[in-house]
């Protein structure tokens, strides 16, 4: 599998975001790597696939440290080195569960001229990709099967490539999408709606939903889910599962990763 897209060096920490004017505190803070690329790369591995990640890292202490704890996670890092410094990111999350995220720099990931063996894509059964680069998309779409974010869809727009399965949200405007405006329609499009579970639209008009996972304990922080849950249908898909039980695996991947703090130490561990 792979998974082509950004990572962040996150500090997550319990409290709340400040409005305008005020000064909050973070306690019982830790540092990990995170951003939707290195998420759901390491999610992808503790399901027992080889996952490689192409992305983009800073030459600094954070993105060295990036890499060298996706390694320990069982990811391949294939990451072009940038000279400036590693993006970064602060999660706070408070007594609901929800995070909220300050993201620090801009965001980096492989661009399709960067040195990296793109050609190893077209050995992979699937592919996740959340990076910035619309040629790195048709490098992507080399894999089986392909499946992209909304918080990418002017990348999937622009490199004219079908994906398999689109996963957008009802439930975040910054992941909404009109099926009949897309100019190539993908195999599927799925929307998350969180503790409902969710619907999905065929390309060729058949409509379905699914479940929501029971959480294996109770709610913490949902920080990292939604990547969760791609990496596990990205995965299941993959290994030839159908539609709606690459779905099911999916949403027991975001479910998981509910039960814990940060993105990585709660995540679903199976063997493949």
């Amino acid at each position: 599998m792979a998974v082509v897209g950004h990572s962040e060096w996150v500090t997550h920490g319990i409290g709340e975001m400040p409005r305008p004017g005020e000064i909050t505190r973070l306690a019982d803070p830790f540092d990990e790597p995170g951003g939707g690329g290195g998420v759901s790369a390491v999610q992808v591995a503790k399901l027992g696939a080889e996952c490689l990640f192409f992305t983009a890292l800073g030459d600094d202490e954070s993105g060295r440290s990036t890499a060298s704890r996706l390694g320990e996670e069982g990811v391949t890092v294939l990451a072009a080195v940038r000279s400036e410094a590693q993006t970064r990111a602060v999660s706070a999350v408070g007594i609901t569960g929800d995070r909220g995220i300050v993201v620090i720099g801009d965001p980096t990931s492989a661009r399709i001229e960067d040195p990296l063996p793109w050609d190893d894509l077209a050995e992979c059964d699937a592919a996740y990709f959340t990076g910035h680069d619309s040629a790195a998309v048709a490098a992507a779409r080399r894999a089986r099967v392909l499946v992209v974010t909304t918080r990418r869809l002017h990348q999937l727009i622009e490199s004219g490539v079908r994906a398999d399965v689109l996963i957008a949200s009802d439930g975040d405007v910054t992941e909404a999408v009109d099926p009949e405006a897309l100019p190539v329609m993908p195999g599927v499009i799925v929307w998350t709606q969180g503790a409902a579970g969710g619907r999905y639209l065929r390309a060729d008009g058949g409509e379905g939903r699914w479940s929501p996972a029971p959480v294996p304990g109770a709610p913490v922080d949902s920080y990292g889910c939604g990547d969760s849950f791609a990496a596990g249908v990205t995965v299941g898909l993959g290994r030839g599962l159908d539609l709606d039980a690459a779905l099911a695996l999916g949403a027991r991947c975001g479910a998981a990763c509910l039960t814990g703090r940060g993105g990585l130490r709660p995540q679903l561990v199976e063997a493949g």
